[in-house]
């Protein structure tokens, strides 16, 4: 991919966590989360942005992303304010799947494991 775009995606991956954690001040944001990835487009018009919450109560954690969805104006704004380029994308924040995928994929395979070792 591009090099220009790799190293925005890491500003912005870092700024984002950032500003989430430093200058968003709601009260929902009450479980421990992570910014997990930043894709942005090549024209900078929009970027994923992956958000893991770390939370076993399934409605604080809705609350949490909810909250950090409803903040991203003012995440892009912060961001538009500290760096210093043409256009800020706009950010559409995503859950961060991959934990539940992984964890997916090692009960399958347990279970074929577990199904072969009987055969």
């Amino acid at each position: 991919m591009n090099t220009r775009t790799d190293k925005l995606n890491a500003e912005f991956k870092r700024l984002i966590a950032e500003i989430l954690t430093k200058k968003v001040k709601d009260p929902r944001i009450t479980e421990m989360f992570t910014v997990v990835d930043v894709d942005c487009d090549r024209e900078l018009s929009t970027a994923k942005v992956y958000i893991s919450i770390y939370s076993k109560d399934e409605s604080k954690a809705s609350a949490t992303f909810s909250a950090i969805k409803e903040n991203g104006s003012l995440v892009r704004r912060e961001i538009s304010r500290v760096m210093h380029i043409r256009k800020v994308p706009e950010f559409k924040f995503l859950p961060d799947t991959s934990m539940e995928y992984g964890q997916k994929i090692d009960e399958l395979l347990y279970e074929l494991s577990k199904k072969n070792s009987n055969d």
